[in-house]
């Protein structure tokens, strides 16, 4: 069983390609960048543990939020499904799709058959199209071949991951209500919401804040590491490749920022937009950085990623200050 005529949304980012699948199955067609920007997804996250191989850089708000954000702007209704059973799970997203609903999961995509880089990440959002007696079908990003298949079973380990960031289960599906709001009315509630988050971090390793402390950080993870090539080399293949659009989040934020300009004409807007386009080139050298460090174990490489760390922090916070004062 396969939903007829389903459209794909090609997408570079994980939770904005299912939203954008989602909203394209009920009639909704917004950018990638509209719509990561809407769900005011920009943010920043140093998190280091024992039991981490690696910290963890990041450069988006929590999982699930953006999701939440964006449906909530848009007046649309979100149905989500948790469940400790894994039959139950299953039967839920069986019967949305017997109707023809386009359903989203979130899932360690370490499970997946199309995924060649494994990895456990229990905060992969995709979404399911079809099924038959033993293998689903699969709407994914760019990066993992946008339509792919992988079995029932491995399907089922992936929805029922346990780890950081994961859900019991978790599907959801998103429904329209009423018109729309216009975006030019609503964009500027959505950067203001970004703005003020990012601006007030509840603990030192996130936003501003966080760039800043991860220009410390980063030593005293060349120091400890266990396997410096590794480490630091996966570290910027994450920033770039895995699936955020490069840059941390930073390219699709910008081109957010160039989309609302041209929509709302607000100057803020188009100063923020350049700021931010300075801004995602520098974080796509730092990885570079990052890379380099991994290639030649060079401590070196670090000074010149930290001083542009400590640039980006005030750089960050300064656009951050700027759309704050957008309401």
């Amino acid at each position: 069983m396969k939903i007829e005529n389903f459209k794909y949304f090609k997408g570079q980012h994980c939770e904005t390609t299912a939203l954008g699948n989602l909203l394209n199955s009920i009639g909704i067609h917004l950018s990638e960048p509209m719509l990561f920007g809407l769900g005011s997804g920009l943010g920043y996250i140093f998190w280091n543990m024992k039991i981490m191989d690696f910290p963890f850089i990041g450069g988006r708000i929590k999982p699930d939020q953006i999701t939440e954000n964006l449906c909530a702007l848009l007046q649309l209704k979100l149905n989500r499904h948790e469940t400790a059973s894994v039959k139950t799970a299953w039967e839920v997203v069986k019967q949305q799709l017997d109707q023809s609903q386009l359903a989203g999961l979130k899932l360690d995509c370490y499970h997946l058959d199309y995924f060649t880089n494994k990895m456990h990440f229990a905060a992969h959002y995709a979404c399911i199209y079809g099924y038959d007696d033993t293998c689903a079908w699969m709407a994914d990003t760019v990066q993992q071949g946008s339509l792919a298949k992988t079995t029932l079973e491995n399907l089922a380990f992936a929805r029922n991951e346990k780890g950081p960031m994961s859900s019991r289960d978790l599907s959801f599906t998103i429904e329209k209500r009423d018109l729309l709001p216009d975006l030019p009315e609503i964009i500027p509630v959505a950067i203001q919401k970004n703005a003020s988050d990012y601006l007030n971090p509840p603990i030192k390793n996130i936003g501003y804040k966080g760039i800043e402390k991860t220009s410390r950080e980063i030593y005293k993870w060349f120091d400890t590491s266990a396997n410096i090539g590794r480490d630091f080399t996966m570290q910027a293949i994450l920033m770039e490749q895995a699936g955020t659009g490069g840059a941390l989040f930073r390219n699709l934020y910008r081109d957010f920022l160039k989309e609302s300009y041209v929509l709302t004409g607000n100057k803020k807007i188009g100063k923020a937009y350049s700021l931010y386009s300075e801004i995602a080139a520098q974080w796509t050298r730092v990885s570079g950085l990052f890379h380099k460090t991994g290639e030649t174990g060079d401590k070196t490489c670090l000074d010149k990623a930290s001083v542009l760390l400590k640039e980006l922090s005030v750089k960050e916070r300064s656009a951050m200050e700027i759309l704050v004062t957008l309401l």
